[in-house]
């Protein structure tokens, strides 16, 4: 990739606000410095006393046991997670608002500390009476309702091990994932609501247990009220059995390393990976990253646009916001319904101080137009943040200006299923950020960018990111299979953790995410970064949102076929197209044009948001798509993709 130019690295940084840091957690490098510092200097030590932000029925005796790749963190240490997030708040906060939880259509529900803690405890006793004990798996498959949370916590409180599947699956994925981890116990809903229509979950559960006899009892929310099939002796409604349960129900301690939580990645293959957390130190680093990277106060109002059907949703919406006794808004539908300004109009009435959502949905509201976001008051936000995949350095202007109004800092967030927690990402009131980077690694952290061979790769040169010491919100293993854990994280290049993104780090220390290394395309025996085009693509004024894959070429091995969507103010046309296509030979490399750009109204994604590349190489290479599309947000998309093929060729 000699001859390609990484514009990016050439950024200059931006220093956070001054009043900002006046008042920040961490409010100048040499206090981010000094902690990095200490955190390699005695790891032990820095650790220990980060152990005090939780509160322990038994102090752990040893910070780490660490056998590569396996660690134990908080050695000989006892907790209840539940417990650190609700009932020792309940004194102090009790009558706080814990969860703001905006349904699609409706007035918003507020729920306090002490009404969620007297719902988790009648829960927890409810699974209690469906025989389900401590490290017994649940499986989890619900809307965005604040049931969802209650039910990962009743989970913790009794040390059951939860394993949510993200309401757009379908009826496979769910039954693939239920029968890996053999859960006992499915919770769902009657039905979800998206944008107006109802998403028939519970019908989709019962085609999956279809093939899953290991499942007894399903737990069934009413969400929507539509009539649905029921199986006597099996399903149970949600709320009688929680009427019916105590209120009282003691946290049982569990020791450091209990399992928490099985979680499996989207986008899997084969048979599904359960990446599995434990219990201590994947709390502690959700609830520790949050007052950091978040600079949480106890008067904010903190808004995670993500699912709980990913990670994300799990650790900033659930585990570290809660763990803080923090109030947490919670959003039921889509980003545009009924309107385009949806989120804008969820800011401005909720008042809501801390935003954290995806370059995606960030490179929609772009598409949209700034008239969207410029209807309402976002005066209340004083932080901005970005998580799930690379932002591009457009988006991450816009961003700032348009949403942050040039005065919030931005913390662009690097992290995985598989790391639990943040790992590498800016201080808002001590980093100076660079458009498109994830700055610089929190402390305890140790990220390298190398080669193959695990030899470092020089400033602004592309290798592989790994993470050289363990932490504790790591990963333990891959649920039922810890030779893959060993072989894909660990044995890839020896020694180190192996995250499957590739990266680059700048003469300033600063790590730029590219994208998965699979997410390569290889012209002319050159690997050319997905990210890297796509980059370069919504750095064109015309451009709101790329999506690039590879189709085979004779002469070349592959070939880029970028799809695009376009600003507001910006029409299709054969002229724009060759615009485009040279924009992106300048920005990185002749090797790089595009052999294709298709204008799309929109690009295939999930209900999370990620673009769905897999549907798009289909399309590219066969011209349709035969795969699986269960979970695609919107059909017509891909229908309206398929005809553009040929259109602005030329």
């Amino acid at each position: 990739m000699d001859e390609l130019n990484h514009q990016v690295l050439e950024e200059k940084p931006v220093p956070p606000p001054e009043e900002f840091s006046k008042k920040a957690r961490v409010g100048s490098m040499a206090e981010y410095e000094r902690q990095y510092q200490r955190s390699l200097e005695d790891p032990d030590g820095y650790w220990g006393e980060q152990a005090k932000l939780l509160d322990w029925v038994e102090p752990p005796k040893k910070i780490l046991e660490w056998d590569l790749p396996h660690a134990k963190w908080f050695v000989g240490g006892k907790l209840n997670v539940s417990y650190n997030c609700l009932d020792r708040h309940l004194g102090k906060r009790g009558d706080k608002t814990a969860i703001l939880w905006e349904p699609e259509e409706g007035e918003p529900v507020p729920i306090s500390y002490r009404e969620l803690h007297a719902r988790v405890c009648r829960f927890a006793n409810a699974l209690r009476s469906l025989g389900v004990g401590a490290g017994d798996p649940v499986a989890v498959y619900l809307p965005m309702i604040p049931d969802l949370a209650v039910v990962l916590l009743a989970c913790a409180r009794i040390g059951a091990v939860h394993s949510v599947v993200f309401g757009g699956f379908s009826s496979v994925a769910l039954a693939d994932r239920i029968r890996d981890c053999n859960a006992k116990v499915l919770v769902t809903a009657d039905g979800g609501y998206r944008r107006g229509r109802v998403v028939p979950l519970k019908a989709t559960a019962d085609q999956a247990l279809e093939s899953c006899p290991s499942v007894h009892s399903v737990v069934v929310v009413r969400r929507t009220g539509e009539p649905v099939n029921w199986k006597q002796g099996r399903d149970l409604w949600f709320h009688e059995l929680s009427d019916k349960a105590s209120a009282d129900c003691p946290a049982a301690p569990f020791d450091s390393e209990h399992p928490l939580y099985i979680l499996y990645t989207s986008g899997t293959t084969g048979k599904p990976k359960g990446v599995q957390h434990t219990s201590a130190g994947y709390l502690l680093q959700c609830a520790w990253s949050m007052q950091l990277i978040f600079d949480l106060r106890e008067d904010d109002i903190y808004w995670c646009t993500a699912d709980i059907g990913w990670v994300t949703g799990h650790s900033y919406i659930v585990y570290g916001p809660l763990a803080n006794g923090a109030t947490v808004v919670m959003y039921e539908g889509a980003p545009d319904h009924p309107a385009k300004d949806r989120f804008w109009q969820i800011v401005e009435r909720h008042r809501v101080s801390i935003l954290y959502t995806s370059p995606t949905a960030i490179r929609a509201f772009m598409a949209w137009g700034r008239q969207w976001v410029d209807k309402h008051d976002l005066s209340s936000l004083r932080l901005i943040g970005s998580v799930g995949e690379p932002i591009n350095p457009a988006a991450w202007k816009w961003y700032s200006e348009t949403v942050g109004k040039n005065r919030c800092p931005i913390v662009d967030t690097w992290w995985q299923t598989e790391t639990g927690s943040i790992l590498i990402s800016p201080l808002p009131g001590a980093t100076p950020t660079k458009p498109g980077s994830a700055t610089k690694p929190m402390p305890g952290i140790v990220p390298r960018v190398v080669d193959l061979r695990g030899e470092p790769a020089k400033p602004g040169e592309t290798g592989y990111l790994v993470i050289e010491r363990p932490w504790p919100s790591m990963l333990r293993t891959i649920y039922g299979d810890d030779e893959r854990f060993r072989r894909e994280y660990w044995g890839r290049i020896p020694g180190v953790y192996f995250t499957g993104d590739a990266a680059q780090c700048d003469r300033d220390g600063y790590f730029w995410i590219l994208g998965r290394v699979d997410d390569v395309i290889k012209v002319a025996g050159h690997r050319l970064s997905t990210m890297e085009i796509e980059s370069a693509l919504v750095s064109h004024d015309a451009v709101a949102e790329a999506a690039v894959v590879a189709r085979p070429d004779e002469v070349k091995g592959e070939a880029v076929v970028a799809f695009v969507t376009l600003r507001a103010n910006a029409k299709p046309s054969r002229e724009l197209n060759e615009q485009i296509s040279e924009h992106v030979a300048t920005t990185i490399g002749s090797i790089a044009r595009p052999a294709e750009v298709r204008f799309a109204q929109a690009l295939p994604k999930t209900r999370s948001g990620k673009i769905m590349r897999r549907l798009l190489r289909e399309l590219a290479q066969k011209g349709s798509v035969t795969g699986d599309v269960t979970s695609l947000e919107d059909l017509a998309v891909l229908e309206q993709l398929a005809r553009t093929k040929g259109i602005e060729e030329g």
